[in-house]
C-alpha cells in the first residue's frame, strides 16, 4: 500500500513513524518544511526564551536508516481522487491511501485589518517575527520623545485567552518585570501595559474553573491587564476597537484567538464543515471518498462524547494517527475487524510564568496548580519534543533562565543585500 500524508505535524508524523519499516507499505510524507515544528513552545521563541532551532527537528534524520519512507518537501496544490494522484508545486504524486494531516492556521474570521497588522503564532516563522518586532519596538522607543506615541509602543495586546494568549502574556509580564529593565534603563517600564483580551467570560475557557480562576490570579499578580468578555471589533495598526466601542492604543497586537483547518486548495466544498474542517467518519475516512483520510486539526469527526466535533489539540491528531496506522496495517492483513476512534482525554494544562501553572486530570479527575503544576508541565513538553540534544538544549535553556532570571536570545536579525550571481 502506498500512503502519502501531506502535513508533518503531530498527527502526520505520528502515522509515518508507526508505518516506517513495516513490510507492505510505502510512505511518502510531503511538507513545506523539512523540519516538525513543537508548535506548544512557539510562545517561548517568541519571548526569547528558546531558540528555533531547539523546537525545530529535521525530518530526514527522524527517517534515518527508513527503508519505506521517502520525504518531499513541497506544497500540495490540488487532488485528483478519480486518478489517485496528489499534485504538488514539484510533483505528481499516486497514492494507494491520501492522508490529510495539514493541520490549522489563523483565524481572523474575515477581517483583512486585523490579518494585516496583527501577528500570528502558527509557525516557527511566526513566533521569530514576534521576537523580531518586540525587540526592535523597545530600540526604537529609545528615539521617542512623543508621550502618547511612547506609550502606543510600550503597550502590547494578545487577543484570545487560551492557553496560547494565557501563556505569551505570562512570558511577557515576567519579561517586563525581570530583563527588559536591565536592557532598557532608559525606558520607564511601569508604563508598560500587557493586555490579554478574551471574548469569553474566562480564561483558558476549556479548562476546569479551577484553572480559569488560578490562571487569572496568576496574570493579575504579574502585572497583566486581564479584560473578559471583551470582543476586538478591528485593529488598523495604531488602534485596538473594541466591540463596546472602547479603544486601546497599541503598537503590536498578537492574534491568539481561533484556528481553522488548512483545507487543500480544489477540495470539495461539500465536505468542509465548521471551523473549515473536513468531516470524516469514525475511521477517520472523508465522508463520500474510499481512500482520502484526514486526521488532527483539520478533521472533523462526531462521536457521542463529541457532537460538535474534538478539540484541535496534539493528542488528537497523535490519537487519530495511531488509529489510522493500526486500519491500514489491517487492511494490509485482509482484516474485517476494525476499531472507531474513541478519544481518551489524558488531561489538559496551561503554564502561566516561573513556579505558576494549571494542570487538569480527567480520570482521576483531579487539579494541581502552581510549583507542581509546573513540574508537570515541563517534565511532560521535554518528553515530547523530538530529539535527545534538542530536550538538552530546552532544559538547559530552562535552567539558565531559572537561576538568573534571564533570556539569552534577545537578538534581532537584520536582512543583509544578497550577492549578485
Amino acid at each position: 500500500m502506498k500512503v502519502v500524508i501531506v502535513g508533518a505535524g503531530f498527527g502526520g508524523l505520528r502515522l509515518a513513524r508507526k508505518l516506517n519499516n513495516r513490510p507492505g507499505f510505502e510512505v511518502v510524507l510531503v511538507d513545506r518544511f523539512n523540519y516538525h515544528q513543537f508548535q506548544p513552545l512557539f510562545y517561548q521563541v517568541a519571548t526569547a526564551g528558546l531558540d528555533a532551532s531547539n523546537i525545530s527537528f529535521p525530518l530526514r534524520k527522524v527517517f534515518h536508516g527508513s527503508e519505506n519512507v521517502r520525504i518531499r518537501l513541497a506544497e500540495m496544490t490540488q487532488i485528483h481522487p478519480e486518478r489517485k494522484e496528489v499534485v504538488t508545486d514539484k510533483e505528481s504524486i499516486s497514492y494507494d491511501s491520501l492522508v490529510l494531516a495539514l493541520g490549522a492556521d489563523t483565524n481572523f474570521f474575515g477581517n483583512e485589518q486585523m490579518a494585516r497588522h496583527s501577528f500570528p503564532m502558527k509557525s516557527t516563522a511566526e513566533a521569530l517575527q514576534i521576537r523580531h518586532s518586540l525587540l526592535q519596538n523597545f530600540e526604537e522607543c529609545l528615539a521617542i520623545t512623543d508621550h502618547d506615541e511612547l506609550q502606543r509602543r510600550m503597550n502590547i495586546v494578545i487577543v484570545g485567552g487560551g492557553p496560547t494568549g494565557v501563556e505569551l502574556a505570562g512570558a511577557l509580564a515576567e519579561m517586563k518585570k525581570y530583563v527588559l529593565p536591565k536592557d532598557y534603563p532608559e525606558l520607564d517600564f511601569k508604563k508598560m501595559n500587557i493586555y490579554l483580551l478574551e471574548g469569553g467570560g474566562k480564561t483558558l475557557p476549556t479548562m476546569t474553573e479551577k484553572s480559569s480562576v488560578q490562571s487569572l490570579r496568576y496574570l493579575e499578580n504579574l502585572g497583566v491587564i486581564v479584560m473578559t468578555s471583551t470582543l476586538v471589533k478591528n485593529y488598523d495598526g495604531n488602534k485596538v476597537e473594541l466591540a463596546d466601542g472602547k479603544t486601546i492604543d497599541a503598537a503590536t497586537v498578537i492574534w491568539a484567538a481561533g484556528v481553522k483547518g488548512n483545507v487543500p486548495p480544489g477540495f470539495d466544498k461539500s465536505k468542509v464543515v465548521k471551523g473549515n474542517r473536513i468531516k470524516v467518519d469514525r475511521h477517520c475516512l472523508v465522508e463520500g471518498y474510499k481512500n482520502i483520510y484526514a486526521i488532527g486539526d483539520l478533521a472533523y469527526m462526531e462521536t457521542p462524547k463529541y457532537p460538535n466535533g474534538h478539540p484541535q489539540v496534539a493528542s488528537v491528531a497523535i490519537q487519530q494517527a495511531e488509529l489510522l496506522a493500526d486500519y491500514f496495517r489491517r487492511i494490509e492483513r485482509k482484516s474485517t475487524r476494525f476499531y472507531e476512534f474513541e478519544y481518551i482525554d489524558k488531561g489538559s494544562m496551561a503554564t502561566v510564568g516561573r513556579n505558576l501553572a494549571v494542570v487538569d486530570i480527567p480520570k482521576p479527575r483531579l487539579h494541581f496548580g502552581g510549583f507542581l503544576a509546573w513540574l508537570i508541565w515541563m517534565g511532560l513538553h521535554l518528553m515530547l519534543i523530538l530529539g535527545v540534544k534538542n530536550r538538552f538544549f530546552v532544559f538547559f535553556n530552562w535552567l539558565y533562565n531559572y537561576v538568573t532570571y534571564d533570556q539569552n536570545l534577545r537578538l534581532i536579525f537584520r536582512e543583509f543585500n544578497k550577492p549578485v550571481k
